[in-house]
């Protein structure tokens, strides 16, 4: 399967996932199990993690939920509702526990708190003066649909609560689900329980809603004022004492080998309760740790979904064909025989790069097991060498790019000492079609440009026709030929250039995330942004060549530096950034954020204790500080820890600058106990 044939399967995907999530969410009438639209979700996840020039601003990785409906009335979320990160093996929740202890810089004792994943609606509940006073659905993870008469309707959700511990303000999350034996008596009327609860909750009527039998398990909190509680556990059990209904199989277990344990257990019991579940959830027990955790852009630091075994099956590989992506990555997939597993037909599985193919042995008709999992698209674990046949063929993994024809390279990685296991196509300009086009694509997207009605299916019509062959052609489009095309109109058109016109003023951080950089993602153009300040002085740096002076930034490398390098010196990049600074508004950094650390910079040596260097920056950003990794004239404070480096010391000294200690650092953050 080549490229294009990927691309249309992804488009086909969207779309489609696009219509079942407006008839979930929006019009309350569901056409397709949950369980498929799941899996759904999966294969488009698979596709774009496998294949980078894969991305859509409709795509479910691009946010939680759907946005609110205009049929009810919106309520921002205090603390988002996001979404949970996935494991599936003993591998993932040990790499999870890792990330933990790599983040607190110490192994300690951790016990987690496990319960049920329900397989339901999520709704939060906020209370104040012991009256439930709205009670809203998840909606895109920070803005919902104010449900509350309907929610009202279950009987398991109190709407007053006399005790003299609860909290004066509180936002309690759970899920509302239908039990299996409830739905028995409606199925004929919905898809699914999920679905049936689904539809209910988002009746514009709440006495439509109370004919179906909901249920309500609590089992977290958003906001929780003056919260004085040790445990995720003492949580759990205040629910209870309140009046809220608790799984009953909730679990505090002491380490990953009793939560594999607890989950093969509960996994062989699933089918027999009374609830659908699709795995099971963990949390660190002790809320001071996941305070101190936080969360990441998409999902909190401090729990995981386990999710129960994936499916697998026997197929035949009939043929290999490389995609392009974005950065050049080229990605094999190979096209299989379609198998049903876990009742979706799987015809591409991921290949993932030159060297897995080497290692598995994978050959042009072979039979293969192919697995899903939460990958985005289905993977190969294993090729049946008995059933392979004399006629099986070696694939060869071009030197020549498909696309532009131009030297394939694996780059030698400094850190690790060996060749990246991709290769990539050498082009660094727009004389790459497919990268071109897939660099356009990311141009448009959500976090970068953001330009609505330009979709990625568009952008590639708008190339064939030579409408745009570079970012800045977006911006002189001829609006009257647009019209002209097949399924455009005035409106549409008109809708399309507000779109545009509207793109033109955005951040210095969206435009350098836009322009597609390889090593260069969001938090990156962020860090890039807030040193340079404004377009002027980015560009300044790219003229004179001086990009070094950005290994100055925390965070920044010498790994993203050699891509800014490599990227700008490819003339026709540096004349894009030129152009896109005379069409576009860019807003300039002023950071006037107070706090303790206002104006100060620091830099850290040694190793901390009982606290990571990324939990310390944190910190340090919170209360508006900087940190710096090289020591400069501009450094404020040098925070040594256990075993700091000599060199760093020296330098410190002899430039004046004030070398302090965790402790010191403390005082100055006012975290002393």
């Amino acid at each position: 399967m080549n490229k294009d044939q990927i691309i249309k399967i992804y488009r086909s995907k969207i779309k489609e996932f696009n219509k079942h999530n407006k008839l979930y969410y929006d019009k309350s009438n569901p056409k397709i199990s949950d369980s498929d639209y799941d899996d759904l979700k999966k294969e488009i996840y698979s596709l774009e993690n496998r294949h980078d020039f894969l991305k859509n601003s409709k795509s479910p990785s691009n946010s939680v939920g759907f946005k609110p409906s205009k049929s009810f009335e919106k309520y921002k979320h205090k603390v988002p509702m996001l979404s949970l990160s996935n494991a599936f093996d003993k591998d993932d929740l040990i790499n999870f526990q890792k990330k933990i202890f790599n983040y607190l810089n110490k192994n300690i004792n951790i016990e987690y708190s496990v319960e049920p994943k329900i397989d339901g609606i999520s709704a939060s509940l906020t209370y104040k003066d012991k009256k439930l006073k709205y009670g809203v659905s998840r909606g895109d993870g920070k803005t919902g649909e104010i449900i509350t008469e309907n929610l009202k309707t279950i009987k398991d959700i109190p709407v007053e609560i006399n005790k003299s511990d609860f909290p004066n303000e509180i936002e309690i999350r759970g899920e509302v689900f239908i039990k299996k034996k409830d739905f028995i008596k409606i199925k004929d009327n919905f898809a699914n329980p999920r679905n049936a609860a689904s539809g209910s909750l988002r009746q514009k009527n709440p006495s439509e809603t109370k004919k179906i039998p909901l249920n309500f398990i609590a089992y977290t909190y958003g906001y929780y004022e003056n919260n004085s509680l040790k445990y995720q556990s003492q949580f759990l059990s205040n629910l209870k004492k309140w009046g809220f209904k608790t799984n009953k199989d909730n679990k505090i277990l002491p380490n990953i080998e009793e939560i594999l344990l607890f989950h093969k257990n509960f996994e062989s019991k699933r089918f027999n309760l009374d609830y659908d579940v699709d795995g099971l959830v963990y949390k660190v027990n002790n809320l001071y740790l996941q305070n101190r955790l936080g969360f990441t852009s998409n999902a909190p630091r401090w729990a995981i979904a386990h999710k129960f075994s994936a499916d697998s099956a026997d197929t035949k590989i009939i043929n290999i064909d490389i995609q392009v992506g974005r950065t050049g990555a080229l990605t094999p997939v190979a096209k299989v025989s379609p198998v049903n597993i876990g009742g979706v037909v799987v015809s591409n599985v991921t290949l993932h790069n030159e060297d897995e193919i080497e290692r598995k042995d994978i050959r042009i008709g072979d039979i293969v097991k192919i697995e899903r999992a939460g990958d985005v698209i289905p993977h190969v674990i294993e090729v049946d060498k008995v059933k392979r046949k004399k006629d099986s063929k070696f694939f060869v993994f071009p030197t020549k790019c498909p696309s532009c024809g131009s030297n394939t390279l694996k780059e030698f990685n400094n850190s690790t000492k060996k060749y990246d296991a991709v290769r990539r196509c050498t082009n660094e300009g727009f004389g790459c079609e497919r990268i071109s086009i897939e660099k356009l694509k990311h141009f448009i997207s959500k976090e970068a440009l953001n330009i609505d009605g330009l979709g990625k299916k568009v952008v590639e019509k708008f190339w064939e026709l030579n409408f745009i062959k570079k970012p800045q052609d977006i911006f002189h489009l001829n609006y009257n030929k647009i019209e002209n095309l097949e399924g455009w109109g005035k409106l549409s058109v008109e809708n399309l250039r507000k779109s545009i016109e509207k793109s033109k003023n955005t951040t210095l951080q969206r435009l350098i995330y836009s322009i597609g950089i390889r090593h260069i993602g969001v938090e990156n153009a962020k860090l890039i942004s807030e040193n340079v300040k404004n377009i002027s002085n980015f560009i300044k740096i790219i003229k004179h060549k001086q990009f070094d002076k950005l290994l100055n930034i925390d965070g920044i490398g010498e790994t993203q530096v050699a891509s800014l390098k490599l990227f700008f010196s490819d003339s026709s990049n540096v004349n894009i950034l030129l152009e896109l600074e005379n069409i576009l508004k860019i807003e300039s950094i002023s950071l006037v954020k107070k706090g303790t650390l206002k104006n100060k910079t620091f830099m850290f040596t040694g190793k901390l204790d009982g606290i990571s260097r990324a939990e310390a920056k944190s910190l340090i950003e919170k209360n508006s500080g900087v940190t710096l990794s090289n020591i400069n004239k501009n450094l404020n404070y040098l925070v040594i820890g256990e075993k700091p480096t000599k060199r760093k010391i020296d330098q410190a000294k002899i430039l004046g600058i004030k070398i302090i200690t965790q402790i010191d650092l403390k005082k100055l953050l006012n975290q002393i106990n």
